[in-house]
């Protein structure tokens, strides 16, 4: 088995380092802050921007997963410095670039999300993703690396808190019955990722020379909206389903004035305005794969917040 380099540990990273650990590979996982004790990863504290320190941790790895991700609000000012650091491990060591992306940098698209379509957005996140897709791809292009990217939409399920529009903001409130508020519109379709999908999606491209010099889209249950995905959640947690309602444009406008999340997110507001549908379907016709069964992510999900509000399996 070989030596994968994981960056970062948030929810998609820790899923990724500990999928590749339990198939017998030899990980290390490299993130800003002290993580808890994870079977056969090997942990790392150091900075990623550090290209010096991380280069000297790839060495000898097969493959870089970048998984880490500056804070929501600062990405245009920290990206490129991340993104020339890992490129730069990679580089060094030899090693496979895979990188964890999203659906940012197309920007507003009608009808569903493809591969194909050209990097055409306008807003500052969107285009700080798709420069950091371009520098890797001429990277590879001039031969200096070889690498890959997976594209996930939302992603969801175990591990997955603050940060997942089906996860922090949603599910204490739906485990007390309390209403949910959405951004956007509650009944407008939407793709939602497992993120147990997503590490096994990252494990596949960086071990399969078929996924390099692309981008792949994380394979992806049939688009649900938040409404509908809410009652399935409750559904399984054995409890009611609590009412949804979007947040008020007036609520959002106000509240960025003091939230840096809240006013970064007004450029992403259209992914949840109406429809907003990946189309993964290439991914699962190179490799096979398809994603896991959307009742198996609902029932392996709502277990999970059960027992992490204290609550007791529902019967």
């Amino acid at each position: 088995m070989s030596f994968h380099l994981v960056v970062g540990s948030g929810p998609a990273g820790a899923a990724t380092a500990e999928f590749l650990a339990a198939r017998g590979h030899r990980v290390r996982a490299v993130s800003r802050s002290d993580q808890p004790p994870r079977p056969g990863v090997e942990h790392v504290r150091l900075d990623a921007t550090d290209a010096a320190a991380l280069i000297a941790v790839a060495a000898g790895a097969a493959a870089v997963i970048n998984c880490a991700c500056p804070p929501y609000h600062r990405w245009p000012q920290e990206w490129p410095a991340l993104a020339s650091s890992v490129l730069a491990a990679a580089e060094a060591s030899g090693a496979v670039l895979v990188t964890l992306g999203n659906l940012y940098s197309y920007g507003p698209v009608d009808g569903a999300f493809t591969e194909d379509l050209p990097l055409a957005a306008t807003g500052p996140k969107g285009r700080t993703r798709a420069a950091v897709w371009s520098q890797a791809w001429e990277a590879h292009q001039r031969g200096r690396v070889r690498m890959t990217e997976a594209r996930p939409s939302d992603f969801f399920g175990p591990g997955v808190t603050d940060g997942g529009h089906l996860a922090g903001r949603v599910m204490p409130q739906l485990l007390q019955g309390k209403t949910i508020r959405v951004m956007g519109d509650p009944d407008a379709a939407h793709s939602w990722t497992y993120v147990p999908d997503v590490a096994r999606t990252l494990a596949r491209l960086a071990q399969d020379e078929q996924a390099w010099g692309r981008a792949w889209h994380v394979p992806t249950a049939p688009a649900l909206s938040a409404r509908s995905m809410i009652g399935k959640l409750a559904a399984q947690a054995g409890v009611t389903a609590p009412p949804v309602r979007s947040v008020p444009a007036a609520v959002l406008r106000v509240g960025s004035m003091t939230s840096p999340l809240l006013r970064e997110l007004r450029e992403v507001r259209y992914q949840f305005d109406r429809p907003f549908v990946v189309d993964s379907s290439a991914y699962s016709a190179r490799f096979g794969e398809e994603p896991t069964p959307l009742d198996d992510q609902i029932q392996t999900t709502a277990a999970w917040w059960r027992q992490r509000v204290g609550l007791p399996t529902a019967g």
